[in-house]
Order: C-alpha cells, then structure tokens, then sequence
C-alpha cells in the first residue's frame, strides 16, 4: 500500500508564531523544521503501522525545502514540489494522501495563519464556484488520480474545513492546536500531538477502499480574487483569461491537474 504525504509548516504541533514558518527569523525558522520533522515522522510510523509498503513526503510548505532530509525516517522518501505541479510524483499507484501540517483558507476565523497560497494577493479561490483553500486543492489534485485525501492534520480550523468539505468520516483529521485570532496558537505538547499523529495516520489507512476520491466536474472554471485590483492587471493580457472584476479574473482549465499551472 502506497501513501502520499505532503506537508506545509502552519499547521504543525508546537509551531505558534509566524516567525518559526519564515526563513527570515532563522532562530524561530530552525525551531520550526524540528517541529515539523516531528509531525512527519509521526505520520511515517502511523503509516507503515497501518499497513503501508511506500511512502513518499512532499515537502510542501512554500519556498522549500524545509524538510531536515537526515532526521526523517529512513524507511520513507522524499520529493519537492515543482513549479505548476504541487504534488508531484503522485499517480495512480497511491492508495492514500496525507496532508500534514495544514492550515485553513484565507478569510477564516481563528484559523491559525489562515491564507490560500499567498497571504499578500490572493484573498478567495473558486473551482466551478465553490471556494477552496490548499487542503481543498490538495484534495481536488489527488482526486484526479483516483487516490482519496484520508488524513488532514493542523489546527482545529483547518480539521474543520477538511470535515466540511470531505464529509464526516470521510477523512481523519487530527487538530494539534487552536487559532487564537490569526497570529498566536495555543498548542498541544509536541510529544502528545505525535502521538496522535500516528495514531491517526494508522486509522486513516483503515479507510482505504472505502472512501472515493474526492472529484470536480471538467473542464473547470477557476476564479481568483485578489487583495487589490492591481494585483489582476497584468493578468489582462493574458489569451486565456478572463477580467471578470476589478479584483476577479477567470480562466478554464482541462482537468484537476491545471488548477494552479495557467
């Protein structure tokens, strides 16, 4: 049995400030890369307990890599993300995703650092009018090959926004923490998070064969609203989209696989 990973950092146990995400605060940054191996390689042991053969990690928070490659566990691998294709390496020979680390869309209450992609333009994603955020997109992506999103870990906003959109007992979700306004968290001793961590991953893999995949009609029609209008003027020009405000632009794409490659 194969199992997907990917990561992000906002929504990892013990991470409570912004600075321990951004390697501008390196002091805070380094605190933050122990953390999320951590989270990782709980998820790891959960997985193999749970009956997996394979799992690949993709570091997935932006700018990576953040992963401390030698501190992971060995019986995993890694990959990073490339540009227009978030999640790379999975295909159709994956039983599972996991989404360790999440956080919520950009607009929710007390979801801790709560953004969709960047937190300095982009303010409401759409797929066929339904607004999204990364989980949701983790899940549209994996859909397309057929592979269920079974695990969501992150704070208690984000497990939320996988429940709501997955359907109760649909995916397991583990909240390690909970958003105090945007900025600050009140957290989970590290070492208990782990523990159910793991012990989430192991259950999510009992849902194997029983969940579908989560799937979008296509061709798709995306929108993207913007902070500012003027972060949408230079989208103007472009042959395949479309201004449809003055904050809004629309485009359609093939399948599940262009929703962030236009």
């Amino acid at each position: 049995m194969n199992v997907y990973i990917v990561t992000d950092m906002e929504g990892i146990s013990g991470i409570w400030r912004q600075e321990m995400v951004q390697e501008s605060a390196p002091e805070h940054y380094n605190v933050g890369r122990r953390l999320l191996m951590g989270d990782i390689n709980a998820a790891i042991r959960g997985a193999f307990e749970g009956g997996a053969t394979q799992v690949l990690v993709n570091d997935g928070h932006g700018g990576a890599p953040h992963v401390i490659l030698e501190e992971m566990d060995e019986r995993a691998e890694y990959v990073r993300p490339v540009s227009g294709c978030p999640l790379v390496g999975l295909d159709e020979s994956f039983h599972a995703v996991f989404h360790v680390g999440g956080h919520a869309m950009a607009g929710t209450k007390n979801g801790f650092l709560d953004h969709t992609q960047s937190s300095m333009s982009w303010y409401n994603f759409y797929v066929n009018g339904h607004k999204y955020g990364e989980i949701g997109q983790t899940a549209i992506t994996a859909g397309h090959y057929g592979v269920p999103l079974l695990l969501v870990t992150g704070d208690k906003a984000a497990c939320a926004e996988a429940q709501n959109l997955l359907g109760e007992g649909n995916c397991v979700t583990v909240a390690v923490k909970e958003g105090l306004g945007r900025q600050w968290a009140r957290c989970l001793q590290p070492a208990r998070a782990r523990r159910m961590i793991q012990e989430g991953a192991k259950q999510a893999l009992e849902l194997v064969g029983k969940v579908q995949p989560y799937r979008i009609e296509t061709p798709a029609r995306v929108r993207l609203e913007f902070y500012r209008s003027d972060m949408a003027d230079p989208y103007e020009k472009h042959p395949r989209v479309e201004r449809v405000g003055a904050r809004e632009i629309e485009v359609t794409v093939p399948d599940a696989l262009h929703l962030m490659n236009w």
